[in-house]
């Protein structure tokens, strides 16, 4: 056994060697019970959150969408929230998102167009039956023939 003796000339030292030996074993001891009480309050915060989760309820009611959360939870845990890839598709999504309010003012823009189009024929038509003699049935006003 290894006494270690901080004054070698009072005669003391082998006391301090066995205090340190019970001091630092006390330590390890403490040390030991405190983590064997971390682990058991872990194992018990995640019994409770399985349970309140329902982990195994949902996996068996939507496989594939669980299957999806579990990919989505690995890859921003796994560091891939800020990479290139990330970025492209969510640009992709804000693309896909878009698209349908570009549709909708697109043809939005298109039959108000068509519109106009039906407004400037019919106006067309008045004007040219008013010239030219009959317009073929259609009612509009009529101007004195030459």
């Amino acid at each position: 056994m290894a006494t270690f003796q901080s004054n070698p000339g009072n005669g003391t030292g082998q006391a301090q060697g066995d205090q340190d030996q019970g001091g630092f074993g006390q330590r390890v001891d403490r040390i030991g019970s405190d983590a064997q009480q971390l682990w058991d309050d872990a194992r018990g915060a995640v019994t409770d959150l399985r349970d309140t989760m329902d982990l195994k309820g949902r996996v068996d009611r939507n496989p594939y969408l669980m299957l999806a959360a579990a990919f989505g939870v690995g890859y921003v845990l796994g560091g891939g929230l800020f990479t290139r890839t990330t970025g492209r598709v969510i640009r992709l999504g804000m693309r896909l998102a878009a698209l349908p309010l570009v549709k909708d003012e697109l043809l939005g823009m298109a039959e108000a167009a068509m519109r106009g189009v039906e407004v400037g024929a019919r106006g067309m038509s008045g004007m040219t039956g008013s010239e030219g003699g009959s317009t073929g049935g259609t009612s509009g006003p009529r101007g004195p023939q030459v």
